[in-house]
């Protein structure tokens, strides 16, 4: 447990109560489902620019189809995770948001090598990701204990 001594008092962190990881494992999935959709739904508008670009550039501008999906969910986790909520919409509405056990806040930059690190982390350990959260300290992902970030309730 870590605390800081401020005035005389002393000052303990919101991430040291356990209380403040109940039913996180379970917000994460469900706000990572919330997520996808929404990135999904985003999607649309871009492959509309891009179908309309590879028909005035012969065919050309649609091998833009190849990033889609990574350069607007890097986009979305930038802006949102990396912004000050510290969480991407799905999260939002799940309660959580992302931690940095330092306690300095989650930037873009970091928001994207968390999320790359998942996906990364999904292609080679798929069931390792989520079997770590049974028994890491504060239900961290293995991502999370590379990062020093920790998925926190936002409501406590």
């Amino acid at each position: 447990m870590t605390a800081r001594v401020l005035d005389g008092e002393i000052i303990v962190s919101r991430l040291d109560d356990a209380r403040a990881y109940d039913g996180v494992r379970t917000r994460r999935i469900l706000a990572f489902c919330i997520d996808y959709l929404i990135i999904g739904l985003l999607m649309i508008p871009f492959a509309i620019v891009i179908f309309f670009l590879g028909i005035l550039t012969l065919g050309l501008g649609w091998a833009l189809f190849g990033i889609l999906f990574p350069l607007v969910a890097l986009v979305y986790v930038w802006t949102t995770l990396g912004g000050p909520n510290q969480a991407t919409t799905g999260m939002r509405i799940m309660g959580i948001r992302l931690d940095r056990l330092d306690g300095r806040p989650t930037d873009g930059l970091l928001a994207v090598v968390h999320s790359v690190l998942f996906w990364a982390g999904n292609v080679v350990l798929t069931p390792l990701i989520l079997l770590v959260t049974l028994f890491s300290d504060r239900k961290r992902t293995l991502h999370d204990l590379l990062l020093g970030t920790v998925v926190s309730r936002s409501d406590r």
